[in-house]
């Protein structure tokens, strides 16, 4: 699945573009394993062979070894957003200040809770089936480097405080610098609860385990239909008491699905290894997960062989909810995260990008993540991660199984069951061409308004990030 290479500013050599992502360039493709051989039946049939779909067979097998789990994948397990993200396992939740209002403060920190330990249950089960994944738990450092990226710091720190998370540190411009050099850096919070990890590696070992407990994984094998108690694909249906669909950005394939969740792309870069001179210049020995508080903010990580894996929007969306070729982006993308990537560490001007990719995230129409099982069909869902789905995906995975559990008799109603954006729904985005026109103008107008923060110095956030949040519906 190799891709036409796209040379790289700063470089003579060409950067690898597409071919899924570093991280399967670097770790290798799987072996494929066989699509389904026609019509058959399960108890449980998964649709989505990603993190939320192998989490929920996981612990679907483990508390119940007796149920029969069926799992579809179109391509390859891992090959969304699974085998593409920037490894951030950390405790960010799409939706919780909404949640807050529509179901109570108290409700929220719940959910938040929830997440925090999240963290350490997939570190914990990493560990237990052997799954060498690269994982550090260094916490995630978030850095603010213009006067209203500063007070935007303050007041998200204070919101997660707010939320329970009385574990958490904010630092001035001299301890951000003691932990990452980030240029013009002005101060950082930094939770614990954040891991690096290898997405690759993860998804692969939890495959693996999955097939271990007796789960039967179906790849190169697409659903185009999901309907109460029937998985619909080319060379068959499966037939099960519930159909879960853990899809995620891909969503948008399924009959009848194309305005549920929008395929929101994003893209990466990974550079060449930095040497011992290079990362004594950088600092980062805490291995932190890196951030910013931009409006179009980056995400970024120390990689365990010792490159910068850097991640941003790019190209945010696709008209008609159309997904990449294989991981494929535009060299303008990364161009412009290679700028990001000097604009915070300028002494690593001359450092080589080997590889980019982009992938796609699922972004409801209100921004909020949801586990759902309807009772009355058999059907259930879970995603609307909006980019926090490493961890998100795992509680996803627990909640599903619990409600699968409650619904079959089999146990009762847990306290995951009962977390507020369980059952949440939402309306159905804007059809084309107004989808396309709103999301572009809003991440325009975002990357607009940290230009202006940037010259101007100003001490508050840019109107035009006000106005780009009331019409993505964030507030």
């Amino acid at each position: 699945m190799s891709s036409k290479p796209a040379s790289s500013a700063g470089s003579t050599a060409a950067t690898v573009n597409g071919g899924i992502s570093f991280w399967y360039a670097q770790d290798g493709l799987p072996g494929p394993r066989e699509p389904l051989p026609g019509d058959a039946s399960a108890d449980v049939v998964i649709v989505g062979g990603g993190y939320t779909g192998l989490w929920t067979a996981y612990y679907l097998k483990k508390a119940a070894p007796f149920l029969r789990i069926t799992v579809l994948e179109q391509k390859f397990c891992g090959y969304g957003a699974s085998g593409r993200n920037g490894g951030w396992l950390y405790n960010g939740i799409a939706g919780r200040d909404r949640y807050a209002k529509l179901h109570g403060h108290d409700a929220a920190v719940r959910l938040q809770q929830a997440m925090n330990e999240t963290v350490g249950e997939v570190v914990r089960v990493a560990a237990e089936e052997g799954v060498e994944a690269d994982i550090h738990q260094g916490g995630v450092l978030e850095v603010a480097y213009t006067p209203a990226q500063l007070a935007r710091l303050k007041d998200f720190h204070a919101t997660e405080l707010s939320y329970g998370e009385k574990d958490r540190e904010r630092y001035g411009a001299r301890e951000t610098a003691e932990r990452i050099r980030v240029a013009d850096a002005v101060g950082s919070a930094w939770t614990p609860h954040g891991a690096r990890l290898h997405p690759v590696k993860l998804v692969k070992g939890l495959a693996a385990a999955v097939e271990a407990l007796g789960v039967t994984i179906h790849e190169q094998t697409p659903v185009t239909e999901i309907r109460p108690k029937h998985a619909v694909t080319p060379y068959g249906t499966v037939r099960a008491p519930y159909v879960l669909r853990c899809t995620e950005g891909f969503t948008a394939s399924l009959k009848g699905q194309r305005r549920t969740w929008l395929p929101m792309n994003s893209s990466m870069i990974a550079t060449e290894p930095l040497t011992a001179a290079q990362w004594e210049s950088v600092g980062w020995e805490g291995r932190e997960t890196l951030g910013d508080m931009a409006h179009a903010y980056m995400y970024a990580q120390r990689t365990a062989d010792g490159r910068i894996a850097l991640g941003g929007r790019g190209v945010p969306y696709r008209f008609g909810s159309r997904t990449d070729n294989d991981g494929r982006t535009q060299p303008a993308t990364v161009e412009a995260l290679r700028e990001i990537l000097v604009r915070l560490f300028p002494s690593l001007a001359g450092v080589r990008v080997e590889h980019a990719w982009s992938g796609v995230l699922g972004v409801p129409r209100d921004w909020c993540a949801t586990v759902t099982l309807d009772r009355s069909t058999g059907l259930g869902w879970a995603g609307g991660y909006v980019g926090s789905g490493v961890a998100t995906a795992n509680l996803a995975a627990r909640t599903l199984r619990d409600l699968v559990q409650y619904d079959s008799g089999q146990a009762g109603p847990t306290d995951l069951t009962a977390l507020p954006w369980v059952g949440h729904r939402v309306r159905k985005w804007e059809p084309e061409p107004f989808r396309f026109v709103g999301v572009h103008g809003m991440y325009a107008t975002y990357r607009t308004a940290d230009r202006r923060e940037l010259v101007t110095h100003a001490a508050r956030s840019s109107r035009l990030a006000r106005l780009a949040d009331r019409v993505a519906g964030r507030h």
